[in-house]
């Protein structure tokens, strides 16, 4: 079993704070653990006219997301906690379903990944909002992330609006119905 007190912290915060900010940290650790296997099952079960283009454009994605599960990571070890990368954590502590897509056109996939980044996003500025007056450390690590995944969000909405800037998957609330609205 896992110590998840910190004996020590960051010079000029307190360990409570260093526990609270670690705490934080690891529901991000397990979204980006949780989002770069996700890109990686959408780059292997994607088929259609699309293929290719979004085959390749997840590769990137995956890559990126899983440098920021690394920097996550080592931040906890920073602020003196002990950060969980197993399967069995992200599926007990996560607070989401498990991506529910399988083989499927681009267009869908495109479509249920707009609501996955959609959720990432809002969870990583949550927590940049929490940890901003406590550390402004992992509150910059946040945003550099979020300015990221933003990006790559916009690389699959750009799939998904139209000439008048309406996104097909607007209003959706499961994977399901955005892959069908898609």
């Amino acid at each position: 079993m896992t110590n998840t007190t910190a004996s020590y912290t960051v010079p000029g915060m307190s360990t409570e704070d260093g526990t609270k900010v670690a705490a934080l940290l690891q529901d991000r650790l397990n979204a980006l653990n949780d989002l770069h296997l996700t890109l990686k099952h959408i780059h292997w079960n994607v088929v259609g006219p699309n293929f290719i283009s979004v085959h390749e454009m997840l590769d990137p994605q995956v890559e990126a997301v899983r440098g920021f599960a690394d920097e996550v990571a080592e931040r906890i070890a920073t602020l003196g906690g002990s950060a969980k990368g197993t399967p069995g954590t992200i599926v007990n502590e996560r607070k989401w379903d498990d991506y529910s897509i399988g083989r499927a056109p681009a267009i869908d996939h495109l479509g249920a990944l707009d609501l996955v980044y959609t959720g990432v996003i809002s969870d990583h500025r949550n927590a940049i909002e929490e940890t901003g007056d406590v550390d402004p450390v992992t509150e910059d690590l946040l945003i550099g992330q979020s300015g990221q995944l933003e990006l790559f969000h916009w690389f699959v909405r750009a799939h998904l609006e139209n000439a008048g800037g309406q996104l097909s998957t607007a209003g959706a609330s499961s994977e399901k119905e955005a892959a069908d609205k898609a």
